[in-house]
């Protein structure tokens, strides 16, 4: 192990995608109840083009190393942690570090992929396979021959939200630019384009009595839309605040005005719901009840791979060097899928 080094990628502060910084030491020690994982892909997703600006509502402080999963071996563990996990390949959701050739992280944490699964392909599925699980089964519970509304279609959270959707037996509307839209449509995705078409029109359009589920990382003034477009008995999930990205001022504001809609939205008397999802949320009071509920979910997440009911969406594999490039072309919205970074 002393032959090796660690990598990673340190964010300084709020800076350009070229101004993260690399940096080399020694690969760090497990400690008890702890395995150190030696990263083989990790990946590019929206908390990081948020991190950057200063605009993730709980960061840390500035500097830290970004990454919010990764997939590995494990190299070594700690006292108390079963030896025979060493060469074992495991994820883990971490919010940040993970964009490093080696991450500490405690042993209930990792989840073990199964065979046959690459650490690429099982890349796309941790934050992006959990949180679209947890969103359509724990919250909407979508069933077969519901409705649902996905905005960003294309994207790497929204991907395998449309594919388990349409396991699960709904139809699916997706929102994306015209670029995706054969794409969409090939995947049995009934597109509408954001950017050049009225998506509240056209939605009522195609459920002229409403939709199921509306799954909304946009968040700002269009969360009102989303919430419009249930039908009744239907459930919005809000999961984020793209529009408010590039955005001045506090990271925390948009995301304590939606929680103040949902709030209010679920207090009138109707027969709808809201909620703004949070993958971390129940940690901090039940950890291990979290922990279960998280290798439950990526467990069924893998298996739905496994049987080809998720593909794993690749939009580009770089090396952890060129994470600058990466995080630009993220940032570029052009791509589908997600963006794996590689030691």
């Amino acid at each position: 192990m002393n032959a090796e080094e660690l990598v990673e990628v340190v964010l300084p502060g709020k800076v350009e995608p070229e101004g993260l910084e690399i940096r080399h030491g020694a690969v760090p020690v497990a400690g008890p109840g702890q395995l150190v994982i030696r990263m083989e892909a990790t990946g590019v997703s929206f908390a990081e083009q948020q991190m950057r600006r200063g605009r993730y509502y709980d960061q840390p402080p500035f500097p830290f190393v970004p990454g919010y999963d990764l997939v590995g071996r494990v190299l070594a563990t700690g006292a108390g942690v079963e030896p025979g996990l060493i060469g074992t390949r495991v994820a883990a959701l971490v919010k940040v570090g993970g964009w490093a050739s080696h991450v500490v992280v405690d042993a209930a944490d990792a989840v073990e992929v199964p065979e046959g699964i690459g650490a690429a392909e099982a890349e796309t599925m941790v934050v992006n396979g959990v949180t679209a699980w947890q969103m359509l089964h724990r919250k909407a519970r979508v069933r077969a021959g519901q409705t649902v509304l996905v905005h960003g279609a294309n994207g790497g959270v929204g991907s395998v939200l449309v594919q388990l959707a349409q396991a699960a037996g709904a139809k699916v509307i997706g929102t994306a630019s015209a670029r995706h839209h054969d794409a969409l449509r090939g995947q049995g995705v009934t597109p509408v384009d954001y950017r050049t078409q009225d998506v509240a029109a056209r939605v009522r359009e195609l459920a002229p009595g409403g939709v199921d589920a509306v799954f909304d990382h946009v968040g700002g003034h269009g969360i009102i839309d989303s919430w419009r477009l249930l039908a009744p008995g239907g459930t919005l999930v809000s999961y984020g605040s793209a529009s408010t990205r590039d955005d001045e001022g506090s990271g925390q504001w948009p995301v304590f005005k939606l929680l103040g809609r949902v709030w209010l939205w679920n207090a009138l008397p109707n027969r709808r719901r809201a909620y703004f999802f949070n993958v971390w949320a129940g940690r901090a009071l039940a950890k291990n009840r979290f922990r279960a509920r998280l290798r439950t979910d990526l467990t069924q997440v893998f298996t739905a791979l496994q049987r080809g009911e998720v593909t794993a969406r690749i939009a580009t594999r770089l090396p952890l060097a060129r994470v600058a490039d990466a995080l630009r072309l993220a940032e570029s919205g052009t791509t589908a899928g997600k963006i794996v970074l590689n030691p």
